[in-house]
């Protein structure tokens, strides 16, 4: 099974149907461990579908737990004219003092019932033992280009 690093299509629908109000609901983040059983893509719908896939709690990382909410106020909604795009910038989270191994993560909407946003493969196992693990989300260029969450124009 696996992990490819997509929008979530439920997250799509949610989004026209006014769902999700991306800056002031609360995201968190849920690690996948390594090698998982499943697949988690664009059809993941909801936090509840990684079961036995999340990375178990222990140390400071705790399974949906506040501990793992991005920062609401860090969480930020912007657009550019220029290209159409509307975008997301979400802020870095670190799970300090952990020891555990993770091949993604899954960013998920807690003030709209766990609805899946996004999964993201991180291209490889990322390790903490017995430190901080840091999960950096590529800051949006000028035109929200290299976001994480944006929604496009076509051309």
């Amino acid at each position: 099974m696996g992990i490819t690093t997509s929008l979530c299509t439920s997250f799509k629908q949610e989004i026209l149907q006014g769902t999700h109000q991306l800056g002031t609901h609360q995201l968190r983040v849920a690690l996948i461990k390594n090698s998982p059983s499943g697949t988690f893509d664009k059809t993941t719908a909801n936090y509840s579908d990684l079961g036995a896939d999340e990375v178990a709690t222990g140390g400071n990382y705790t399974r949906d737990n506040a501990a793992n909410n991005l920062t609401t106020g860090s969480v930020s909604v912007s657009t550019d004219a220029s290209s159409g795009r509307a975008y997301v910038d979400l802020p870095d989270i670190t799970f300090n003092n952990v020891t555990l191994s993770a091949d993604g993560c899954l960013i998920y909407n807690t003030s709209a019932s766990s609805k899946a946003v996004a999964v993201i493969d991180f291209g490889g196992t990322v390790s903490a033992t017995a430190g901080d693990l840091t999960i950096e989300f590529p800051a949006p260029t000028a035109n929200g280009s290299a976001a994480i969450i944006r929604l496009d124009t076509p051309s």
